[in-house]
């Protein structure tokens, strides 16, 4: 008999040390390194430092934006909720660990009684209550643990909703600056139609052109003045949404004017976004250790991990400690006067042997959310690499488009210069300068759009890399 229990005591001991185990977080697959932003993915670095180690102060130089992301990190309602949500994780984990300590109560007690023609009796007792749950098979140790990933996991959603924040914003502040230079460029065009126009009707009343060409230079005058209006609307709510993202009511936003095609091409304070620099975005390595999502998704499964580790010690037995110690006149039902010291101490062993499946449910419960969340992480990486993958296809595209574009204004506003003259000196109609005119204004929204669009495209990489988070 006693060879058995010692048996089934080492064999409880060996058993139970697994229960005490650390999580060790995946290796990232050794592939991920040359496929996972694609194989053919243009401008990969395969050496160097990643454009997300950049703090966003470095990577967004304008000074007013900088202003702008500073207010709403401090004002933002979902950040200072994330922020909230950080400290309830904290009390939580502190509550974790003051698990390992006893529990003590003070439990002052009195009765009165009387039977009979009895005098009454009264009893009465001051004591405190000592409990402690011991630690035998790592419990209490895998729920502390459970309650730090869960922290982490505060922390890493506070820096997901900082880096989305911070992006939000300076993607609402560059179309901003988008919509003042499309506002431009229709208010320039309309004076310079205008005039078309004027000149139109002085031919007209010299006999030089048709009523026709009138009405239809008029019409295309007029589109330009309805978009004005709704550019300016545009650029309202804008500044309006700004302004909700910063807490604050609404008013102007300040901002710089938007560069020219030539600045752009040089990369001028404030918005860099075709520096050969910041497209080189480093090995995936790099990424997998910035990016906030990928962190969040490894601590959900360190939290599965340890709640499983606490579902497997249910089988074990759970030891209690207990005592008394206070001072009473009832000892034994004899109540005597005045009253003695009482002191007490048992302690109580519980082996789960049938609880109608519930703890064998719970660990199976908790090894399929352990998988499921495994299957989760290798989704959110591959994920990441798409993202990376679009924002560099995006950088390229846009890069590439902006010379073309730039010389297709040149050539379309010589074009529109020379057809102006022509039509000023009788040698051109009507519909050569309103195609002239019209092709030349849609040369340049589309030039300023794609400096947007590639604006947009490098500050998605620059979140997809897991910048924005210091």
């Amino acid at each position: 008999m006693k060879k058995i229990l010692f048996t089934v005591a080492a064999s409880l001991m060996l058993t139970g040390c697994s229960l005490y185990k650390k999580y060790e977080a995946p290796k990232p697959a050794p592939e991920w390194d040359k496929t996972l932003f694609g194989t053919e993915t243009p401008a990969v670095a395969t050496q160097g430092a990643s454009i997300a180690q950049m703090s966003w102060r470095e990577f967004f130089s304008d000074t007013n934006l900088q202003a702008l992301i500073d207010q709403a990190l401090a004002n933002n309602t979902d950040l200072n909720t994330a922020r909230i949500n950080i400290e309830k994780s904290q009390i939580a984990l502190k509550t974790a660990k003051l698990a390992y300590l006893p529990s003590l109560y003070l439990t002052p007690q009195g009765t009165i009684s009387k039977f009979g023609s009895a005098s009454a009796t009264k009893a009465y007792s001051l004591q405190m209550e000592l409990s402690w749950d011991v630690d035998l098979f790592g419990s209490i140790t895998n729920k502390k643990r459970a309650a730090k990933a869960i922290l982490m996991q505060s922390q890493m959603s506070e820096e997901a909703t900082r880096s989305n924040l911070i992006s939000s914003i300076a993607q609402q502040y560059f179309y901003l600056q988008l919509l003042d230079r499309e506002l431009e460029i229709l208010t320039l065009t309309d004076s310079l139609w205008a005039a078309s126009l004027e000149t139109e009707k002085a031919l007209w009343d010299n006999g030089q052109a048709y009523s026709t060409a009138v009405n239809q230079l008029e019409s295309s005058w007029i589109d330009v003045k309805t978009q004005i209006i709704d550019t300016r609307l545009l650029i309202q709510s804008t500044e309006n949404y700004i302004c909700s993202l910063l807490c604050i009511t609404p008013q102007h936003i300040t901002r710089t004017r938007w560069t020219t095609a030539a600045e752009y091409h040089t990369a001028t304070e404030g918005q860099p976004v075709f520096e050969p620099r910041f497209i080189q975005v480093g090995v995936p390595a790099t990424m997998l250790q910035l990016r906030p999502d990928i962190r969040l998704a490894n601590y959900y499964m360190e939290e599965a991990f340890y709640n499983t580790q606490t579902a497997r010690a249910a089988f074990f037995p759970s030891l209690s400690l207990s005592g008394l110690l206070g001072w009473t006149n009832s000892g034994g039902g004899v109540v005597t006067n005045p009253g003695d010291l009482l002191l007490r101490a048992f302690g109580s062993l519980s082996q789960p042997i049938f609880n109608r499946g519930r703890i064998k449910g719970n660990l199976k419960t908790s090894r399929l959310t352990e998988q499921n969340l495994q299957k989760k992480y290798v989704q959110t990486v591959i994920d990441a690499g798409t993202q990376v993958n679009q924002a560099l296809a995006q950088c390229q595209a846009a890069r590439e488009r902006h010379g073309f574009y730039n010389r297709q204004v040149q050539v379309l506003h010589e074009a529109y210069v020379s057809t102006h003259y022509l039509m000023d000196n009788g040698e051109a109609n009507y519909l050569e300068v309103l195609t002239a005119q019209e092709s030349y204004l849609s040369a340049q929204l589309n030039e300023a759009e794609n400096l947007y669009d590639g604006a947009q495209a490098v500050i998605a990489l620059y979140i997809a890399l897991g910048g924005g988070t210091k």
